[in-house]
């Protein structure tokens, strides 16, 4: 079952119109989020980041709507899982330009999610296509989403797990999929939103606990030296939510914090535990 354009119905009853710019040019938005004990995870943040989003985009969203998709998928049942809510700007005529008065298409979709997602370890490889700050597509989680597609498949291709995107001057960006953070000593630091990376809900609520635990966070340029100095490299995402990075190109990093690594990890975990009445990440 899905929600679907209003309404929960079969994946096989659904129809789509071929005429829409989402399918033919990317022109459309989406967020991933979990929800446990049919309780969507920082449900408010996500919509936050989407209707911003689509504001900048010149798409007009109904919240109401979007939040009742994600409600009604999360309700199906109690099991822990991944929901994709997407939104296509609608259907429109030949061309590039949008039609002044498409009407946006919304759905909702659920997978199913197990603990051994969260808080698990990762290797990365550095990748040859680079985050553009003046594209969009940078900051917002569009449907044109080649790039870390791209990304995922050289870093596969390389042995590792995930890709370590720069930016265009040689920094850190992210990876194809989660925001970086390198916390060396007491000091946390991230690459800064200065347009080449997305605005990630694990990484705002990681920057709002770290000072709870003792943590200087920095934002800013970030290099690759800083990744090879430091005590942990994480990364973060809203379904794997903190992911420790053990090797990058082959070499080994992070000195291994076990303390601050279980101060973080439960930080993390009493807050959905609070949320989503109960429901606990740590295995």
């Amino acid at each position: 079952m899905l929600w679907y354009n209003g309404k929960l119905i079969r994946a096989e009853d659904v129809t789509f119109d071929l005429a829409d710019r989402g399918l033919l040019l990317g022109d459309g938005l989406f967020e991933t989020l979990t929800a446990f004990n049919r309780i969507a995870f920082r449900l408010d943040a996500h919509l936050d980041r989407m209707t911003g989003a689509a504001s900048r985009l010149g798409m007009v969203l109904d919240r109401t709507k979007l939040q009742e998709a994600v409600l009604a998928v999360a309700g199906l049942d109690e099991a822990p899982c991944v929901i994709r809510l997407t939104v296509s700007r609608g259907s429109g005529p030949r061309g590039l330009l949008p039609p002044s008065h498409a009407t946006p298409l919304i759905f909702a979709t659920r997978a199913p999610w197990n603990n051994r997602l969260a808080f698990g370890e990762a290797t990365l490889a550095t990748v040859s296509i680079r985050r553009n700050p003046t594209s969009p597509t940078s900051s917002m989680k569009t449907l044109a989403y080649l790039d870390p597609i791209l990304s995922m498949q050289e870093a596969q291709a390389k042995g590792a797990d995930d890709a370590l995107m720069l930016s265009g001057a040689g920094s850190i960006a992210c990876t194809s999929m989660a925001n970086l953070f390198i916390l060396n000593r007491n000091v946390l630091s991230t690459p800064a939103l200065d347009g080449h990376i997305l605005p990630g809900i694990m990484r705002s609520l990681l920057l709002d606990v770290a000072p709870q635990l003792g943590l200087i966070v920095s934002e800013g340029e970030c290099s690759m030296a800083q990744l090879f100095d430091a005590d942990l490299v994480m990364a973060t995402n809203s379904v794997r939510f903190l992911t420790r990075i053990t090797t990058i190109d082959g070499k080994t990093v992070s000195t291994p914090s076990a303390e601050r690594w279980a101060d973080l990890t439960r930080a993390l975990s009493d807050i959905v535990i609070k949320e989503c009445s109960g429901f606990t990440l740590l295995r």
